[in-house]
């Protein structure tokens, strides 16, 4: 089906003539437009449409959707079965719930009594310590009671303050494990999350290749996605025919589906990037005239118009012999320079004029 678009033009007629004595076809050259093309080949696709694939591996423990449905972004596809992640997850809500920092309030009001204690200990004990230090003054009482009253009144200072700093370590410690648990439990219903699958756009699901029950891994596609409306051609190029192309060309498309109607597209992207495998450029159109019904992965063909000329001299390409030569009716071997060519038809821009008579060469 590779054709060029040059066929489809309306070509003049061209003037054969025979040699005297002879079956040879000659010809005249002729002037009038030429148009050049790329072959191309390709499919159909929707716009942002994307194999997805799950983030770990298992069973499909749930579908949420069915082929054709609309999703938007965000909405689950499907579930992917993980005990390891499920008891991961429930560990860690154990863990925050032990942590829980109003689960641990008892502590801290534990500790807060000792402080109060230890602080009316500490008051009582100064109290003590202040009269009996009056008494001395006085002249009362001993040296022996004076200093205990004051070593009982250091040592109530000293337990009321470790009191005090023993509260503040355990606040910190309930704080901290309490959030620690938090973000733990965080990441661990993240991991889980991730064994559900869910759409990365506004748009349709077009396939759902796996069941529900199937074992599937990060390299299994479990889901097509694309857009609803929005649909583009990936056509791939020959490494040749990539110098020729430029954005905004015009592309004339035929497709199976449709057979003996064409379609016309525009280049909107050229892929820089080779493909090793298949000697190809990736290059993305839109269409400009589209039909009424597209589905994803139809199969096209396209040529991509690279030039067109009006008014120029040319040639069957079969009466030039290795691109660059013809045979006069004299049986003359003469250069030519070649223009633009189709699967047609050939400009020649000079070494000839349309009053020479050429001959056709043989195979």
């Amino acid at each position: 089906m590779k054709r060029s678009i040059g066929s489809i033009l309306i070509l003049a007629s061209v003037y054969f003539y025979s040699c005297s004595g002879s079956d040879e076809e000659t010809i005249s050259p002729e002037t009038k437009a030429i148009t050049e093309s790329v072959y191309a080949s390709g499919i159909v696709k929707t716009i942002n449409q994307y194999d997805a694939y799950p983030m770990g591996s298992g069973p499909i423990q749930e579908v949420f959707v069915q082929e054709g449905d609309l999703v938007k972004e965000g909405d689950p596809i499907l579930a992917i079965y993980s005990e390891r992640e499920k008891l991961s997850r429930e560990n860690a809500e154990l863990a925050k719930t032990f942590a829980d920092f109003q689960q641990n309030q008892s502590k801290l009001r534990d500790l807060q009594l000792s402080i109060d204690f230890a602080q009316s200990k500490m008051h009582n004990d100064s109290l003590l310590y202040v009269k009996q230090k009056h008494l001395w003054d006085q002249n009362v009482g001993t040296q022996v009671e004076l200093d205990q009253k004051k070593l009982n009144y250091e040592n109530s200072l000293t337990a009321y303050e470790s009191a005090q700093i023993r509260y503040d370590d355990l606040k910190r410690e309930i704080e901290y494990n309490s959030k620690s648990a938090s973000n733990n439990l965080a990441i661990s219903k993240a991991l889980e999350s991730d064994y559900i699958l869910k759409s990365k756009i506004d748009g349709k699901v077009y396939a759902l290749p796996k069941e529900k029950g199937e074992m599937v891994g990060p390299q299994t596609v479990v889901a097509v996605l694309g857009s609803n409306e929005e649909y583009l051609l990936e056509l791939q190029v020959d490494e040749y025919d990539i110098s020729k192309i430029e954005l905004g060309q015009k592309a004339i498309i035929s497709m199976d589906s449709y057979k003996g109607e064409s379609f016309e597209g525009k280049i909107t992207k050229i892929y820089p990037l080779m493909d090793n495998r298949s000697k190809t450029f990736k290059v993305e159109a839109k269409f400009t005239q589209a039909p009424t019904t597209l589905y994803p992965n139809l199969t096209l063909e396209a040529n991509i118009i690279t030039a067109v000329k009006d008014q120029v001299l040319v040639i069957p390409r079969n009466y030039l012999f290795k691109d660059q030569f013809v045979i006069t009716e004299d049986e003359d071997t003469i250069q030519v320079s070649v223009g633009i060519k189709n699967y047609q038809f050939a400009e020649i821009e000079s070494g000839i004029t349309d009053s020479t008579i050429l001959k056709k060469p043989n195979p």
